[in-house]
């Protein structure tokens, strides 16, 4: 078997890495227009590539440094994990493994106290100490029967920026999100022209509407038209696919749905990876016109560093309770400790549930509850009480949610 080692990419190397990853992920090669498109966000620092005994590259591992909002409000420094692949003919040797041992290790030497991803597959990334910690909901709303409520969505104005105006305008307006939600991602300068300039500006007819209220420009929606038509159906309206919208406020956030249920000649409007707790049916006369089609793990987290992790957020009005967290790829989070509204701190007390750090990655953010943890076999209880009082103590009462695609 041929031998293979894990090192940092050096500078020079991105678009070979980019080049593989898309190999992996079955994509279209890598044009010089793709690469023009996407250099600016694909830095060689930050990756770690895998190569074979003749110095061919065989495997990545990358990321880039942002911001999560985690419980309370605070922004946490996060390593966002943007590609994860291996060549078709060197998997299952232990490549990806020493990757992400790799990238574990340079995370945490850097102080870094989270990482994230996007997983391509959902049984991958748990062994290497991620929870699947946001959830997103698919919708499709009927636009025949989609009658908004009175006055609901008529603050401000809904228009159209061309893809130059949406590159210059919407990084700005991201920025102005309070970003409170649990499970937000900053989007650092890097982000912005390999993931949402690309698509804008590319051929994929992605259209870019804002909203402007009192205080300006306050939210932005990008979606693309399908056309769903057939012999069978030729009368049959296009099909709105919403890509992302953000709003600062709940009215330029009712405001931009109306819009999208205003257009003409559309059978109905669809979107992916929703928030799990957006209240779409409540703006309607008919809530049936809302019909929820899937239920899928979003944001997946990684603590790096637990202590500083649970100590950043904020707690429920319980009493506290001490966790032991087992960690195999990062053994100096394993320990106790006591989680409280007061802090968190390590304790030699005895503990009253036991976890991987994968499960309490995925309660980090408030989805779920430790006692369904419980019933699933993923937490071990030693005090009777002390799941119900981990349930209040995590709980959020906004849904988690990330929004951002990297």
């Amino acid at each position: 078997m041929s031998e293979f080692h894990v090192r940092a990419a050096a500078e020079g190397e991105q678009r070979a890495c980019l080049e593989l990853l898309v190999q992996a992920l079955h994509g279209k090669p890598v044009s010089d227009e793709v690469w023009a498109k996407m250099a600016a966000s694909w830095p060689a620092a930050g990756k770690f590539a895998a190569f074979d005994d003749q110095g061919t590259q065989v495997g990545i591992a990358s990321s880039f440094d942002t911001e999560l909002t985690v419980p309370g409000g605070r922004k946490l420094a996060t390593a966002a994990v943007d590609g994860v692949g291996v060549r078709a003919d060197w998997t299952r040797r232990g490549v990806l493994t020493s990757m992400m041992a790799a990238q574990l290790a340079d995370i945490a030497a850097r102080g870094v106290p989270l990482a994230a991803l996007h997983a391509s597959e959902g049984v991958i990334y748990g062994r290497f100490g991620y929870g699947a910690a946001t959830y997103g909901k698919g919708v499709v709303v009927e636009r025949p029967r989609a009658r908004l409520r009175d006055g609901v969505g008529r603050d401000g104005v809904v228009r159209f920026v061309t893809p130059a105006e949406a590159v210059e305008r919407v990084p700005a307006l991201y920025r102005r999100f309070s970003g409170d939600r649990p499970g937000f991602v900053a989007r650092p300068d890097l982000w912005w022209p390999g993931f949402f300039d690309r698509l804008v500006t590319g051929d994929d007819g992605y259209r870019v509407a804002v909203h402007s209220g009192l205080d300006g420009d306050d939210g932005f929606v990008v979606y693309q038209s399908v056309d769903v038509r057939d012999r069978q159906a030729p009368e049959r309206g296009a099909l709105l696919q919403i890509r992302e919208l953000h709003a600062a406020t709940p009215r330029a956030w009712a405001a931009l749905w109306r819009f999208l249920l205003s257009v003409d000649l559309v059978s109905s409007v669809e979107g992916r990876g929703r928030p799990m707790d957006e209240p779409i049916a409540e703006l309607l006369t008919d809530p049936r016109a809302v019909n929820t089609t899937e239920v899928i793990d979003d944001l997946w987290v990684r603590l790096i560093d637990v202590l500083a992790a649970l100590d950043a957020r904020t707690y429920g009005p319980a009493e506290p309770v001490v966790l032991e967290v087992l960690d195999r790829q990062l053994p100096a989070n394993n320990g106790r400790y006591a989680v409280g509204q007061s802090g968190v701190q390590r304790t030699t007390a005895e503990p009253d549930l036991r976890l991987g750090v994968d499960t309490l990655a995925s309660l980090y953010l408030g989805h779920g509850l430790f006692s369904d943890q419980v019933l699933a076999g993923r937490v071990e209880v030693l005090d009777e009480a002390a799941a119900a009082r981990a349930d209040t103590l995590f709980h959020t009462t906004r849904a988690p949610w990330c929004g951002t695609f990297f």
